[in-house]
Formats: structure tokens, sequence, C-alpha cells
């Protein structure tokens, strides 16, 4: 199992660093001991450890017998226990940049209106409603009273809205008037904004404004009244799939494709990760490569992925898959050991140290857990598949496995409801998805630069799109598994993982018996 043997000091410190972050996080901010105790808790407690493993360490006091299996041993174990103190420390400090409130300068009951720059971009809701989150410089209230403000607050905007917000995109100024909520009915707990009107006041930068503007150009591009006149027959409404997928926009998604995806335990394959982002990555590491070379090409590759990263907009899973893609890119130069899951455990912790809010995702949360399985409880099963099953076969399903059970616990905790079909139809729906990115990808340029090729490329894009709306669909009427208690999938998934691990290293045992 990868990375089992010898994780290095960097998944100890991820490990720490989740713990202390998760950990505090299931406490309300008024429950939080002092930081100072916290601290002293927990560097105590380490340091006590590392004293009890101190002797070990020292061979030639108190051990003169021992070998140097032994005091490497002893090494790595005294520097994992201070990679965890460190990752401690970290976690506690990410969990108390989460602890500022929004600061209003007024009383809430008060506030009539609040002015502030678009955080992301607008997205649309059921109804016409939508979404977004603003970083606020100004409140207002009655009378012309105004007050300076700051944090970021979710704002809800109403009917008929959207589209002008789009046309000026993140970044821009507006000013919005209503009534300030404060989320205990359904907003996780945090204070939103209902807006009844909005007002812009100024348009974002030339740079963010280029960005909107290739957005609205791929928007209308993929909407189904452009495919329809692009002279191809067959489905139109195509194109919501594959903004989805391109860019995470889902205004334009068939409602009954996205639900028959979540009940078909596959919605993930909707949200830009770490599969959308290799997947532009590969096309551009195929178009570079003979040209440059694969590590010339690795360089703008890089840049190609910042780009699109910034294009499709700042998600968790994306900001992940990005690190994880720079991080790739210096093991290739040689400047970084490669080893799978210490970049995982790095990528976690630069991501945390950058932005500590996202770790509050739940996309956040299941996009790593889901490549820790992968890499773990996944790479074991492939081991013991790996002969019995052929291997077209037993790769994906491994993967699939494993992704699975290390997402369990969540999964049961927010939707309440596991999905175990997910297991067997992602590996038809998975490879065909990506067939149907690659495809729409080279839908656009044929479409920009050669019209009528664009044609039978559309045909072929209706026709998989079918394919995949009546795979999503029979998957999806297999019924779930209720979860009353995420817990006892906990103790379940635990128990499964160590299990695995016992049996990957009998067989290990086994197949070096003869060689033994």
């Amino acid at each position: 199992m990868v990375g089992i043997q010898n994780p290095g000091p960097l998944c100890p410190a991820a490990l720490g660093t989740a713990l202390v972050y998760y950990g505090l996080g299931i406490l309300r901010p008024g429950e939080y001991p002092p930081v100072p105790l916290i601290s002293g808790v927990i560097l105590t407690i380490l340091g006590l450890i590392g004293l009890c493993r101190l002797p070990a360490s020292l061979p030639e006091l108190f051990y003169p017998a021992a070998s140097d299996r032994i005091r490497r041993n002893c090494r790595i174990a005294i520097l994992c226990l201070g990679a965890l103190g460190f990752g401690c420390t970290l976690g506690l400090a990410a969990r108390a940049a989460l602890r500022d409130a929004p600061a209003f300068g007024l009383p809430a009951g008060k506030i009539l209106g609040i002015r502030g720059v678009l955080l992301e971009d607008p997205r649309g809701l059921r109804g016409g409603q939508g979404m977004a989150r603003l970083v606020q410089e100004e409140t207002a209230g009655r009378d012309g009273l105004r007050a300076s403000a700051r944090g970021k607050i979710t704002v809800f905007f109403p009917r008929g809205t959207i589209p002008r917000l789009r046309t000026f995109g993140r970044g821009s100024r507006i000013f919005v008037d209503g009534v300030l909520g404060d989320g205990a009915g359904g907003a996780g707990g945090e204070l939103f904004f209902r807006a009844r009107s909005v007002h812009i006041i100024k348009g974002p930068s030339p740079l963010d404004q280029l960005r909107t503007d290739i957005r609205l150009f791929l928007l209308d591009r993929l909407s189904p009244d452009s495919i329809r006149s692009s002279g191809a027959a067959g489905r139109d409404d195509w194109g919501g799939l594959a903004l989805a997928l391109l860019l995470g926009i889902r205004d334009n998604l068939d409602n009954e494709l996205a639900a028959a995806y979540r009940d078909a335990g596959c919605s993930h394959v909707l949200a830009l990760s770490g599969m959308h982002l290799g997947i532009v990555s590969a096309v551009i590491a195929f178009l570079l490569r003979k040209p440059l070379g694969l590590r010339a090409a690795a360089v703008p590759g890089t840049l190609f992925v910042l780009l699109y990263v910034y294009l499709a907009g700042v998600q968790p899973s994306l900001e992940r898959s990005a690190i994880m893609y720079i991080l790739g890119t210096l093991v290739l130069m040689g400047s970084f050991p490669r080893n799978p899951l210490s970049l995982l455990s790095l990528t976690f912790l630069i991501q945390i140290i950058l932005r500590p809010e996202s770790g509050n995702s739940i996309s956040f949360i299941l996009s790593y857990l889901a490549l820790w399985g992968l890499l773990v409880p996944g790479e074991g099963l492939y081991g013991l598949f790996r002969g019995r099953i052929p291997d077209l076969l037993s790769r994906p399903l491994s993967a699939s496995l494993g992704a699975f059970i290390a997402t369990a616990a969540v999964s049961a905790a927010f939707f309440g409801v596991l999905r175990p079909v997910g297991i067997l139809a992602g590996i038809l729906i998975v490879p065909l998805t990506t067939v149907f990115m690659i495809g729409s990808m080279i839908w656009l340029a044929l479409n920009c630069l050669l019209p009528l090729l664009a044609i039978p490329a559309g045909l072929v894009l209706s026709f998989l799109y079918g394919i995949l709306f009546r795979l999503v669909q029979v998957a999806g009427r297999v019924p779930g598994i209720g979860t009353a208690d995420p817990q006892v999938v906990l103790v379940l998934s635990a128990a499964g993982v160590l299990m695995l691990a016992g049996i990957v290293r009998i067989k290990m045992r086994s197949d070096l018996a003869p060689f033994g």
C-alpha cells in the first residue's frame, strides 16, 4: 500500500493539522479553549511522548546492541513525532483564522444595505434567483447611516438580476439593499444577506473582465440555440453538460441529468476536480510533448493549468488539483521526491495555509479523502485483484472501491445516504464522461475554426450525451443505503482499511516466502 512503509514527515504533519482543524470545528466558536492552553497541552503531550522514545534514539547509551534498522526507525519515529506536533499547531492556527465573523459596523437589525466586491461568479438557482460571496466594504442603515465593514458574506440575489450580474462577473463592486439573515434555517449557520435589488457601482479590472468575456463566449457557444444553429441535428441540450464539465457552470445543465448523476453515486464527476484538470493537462501534454519534450512541456503546461483554474474560478477541489500538478512538475524536474502520499500531504498543508476557509468545504474534504482512498486502500485492492481480474477492470474497480471506502463516513454524515452502485457505475460513466469532455473541447475548436467539421462532431456528442443520460438513469434507479448513524460507517470503513492492510501484508509475506 502506497506510502505505508515510510510515509515521511509530511504525512504525520498533515494528519496533525487535520485532527486539530476538524476537531476544533466540532465545537462552536464560544466553546474554543484558549489558544495558548491548547498549544501548551498539545506540545506537552507530544514532548512527553518524544521523551519516552528518546532512549531508543540513543542506543549507544541505553541500547548498545541496537541494530542499524532500530536506530533508523527511532530517528524516523522522532521526526514524525515532531512533524505531528507541527501539524497540530498549524491546524490550530488555521482554525483560529476562521473565528472572525463578518464585522458590519452597525447593529444587525439596522442593516439595510451592503456595498462590496463580488468574490466569485454569481451562480444561478432555481426560480431565476442566484447567489455569490461578497467581500464587504461598507454597510448602510436608516437615515443615511453608513459604516465601514469587513469580512465575507453570502448574498442571495432576487429573480432577474443574474444575467446582468454575470456580464460583469467576479471582481465587480456592487451595492445590494435588503435584509440580513442568521442562516439558522439552512445556510450552514452562517449569516447571509437577502437582497431585494442590486446596483452595479463599478465593473471588474480589465483582466477579470477579459475572463468574464471568455466565460460568456463559451456560455453562448454551448447554449442550445447556438448548438442548434450550428447545423447539427440530434439533441441540443448537451452543451449544459459540457459547460458543467469544462467550467463548472451548471445553469444550463438538465436538472434530471444532475439528479441522475447524484442517484448513481457519480455526482463527483460534475464537480470540477482532479479528473477535469487531469483531462485538460493531458490534452496540453499531448500537444506539447512531441515538439518540446516531456520536461520542457511541463512548464507551459503548468502555466496553462493556472490559466484554466483562473478561468474556471476558485474551487477547493480544483485548487487541490492545481497545487498537486505544480508539485508534480517539480517532481518531474527532480526537485521533489516521487511519493504520491507525501505530495498529497504537502498539497493539503499548502492549501490549508493559503486558504484556511476552504477546509470547511465538503468538496475539499471529499476530494482529499477520495484521493487518499485511491492511494492507500485502492492500491491495496489493486494488489489483491491483479492477476485475478483483467487489468482493464481491476484498476478502475480498485480505485472506485478505495474512494468509496475513504469517503463513506463523510458522505453518510452530510447526505444521509450511501450509494454503492457508484462503485460499478463509475467504471463506465467516468471514462464516457471523460471522452465527452475531450469531445466538447474539440467541438469548440472546430466550431471556431472549421464550422463544417463541427457538425459531425456535434452529432457524436449528441449521441454520447444520450448514452450517458441513459446510463446514469439506469444506475440511479438502484436504491441507496440510508445511514442513520455515520459513526457506524466510520468504524466499518476504518475496520475495512485495517483488515485490507493485514491481508495485503500477509499476501506480501506469502509472495516473498519462496525467496526466503
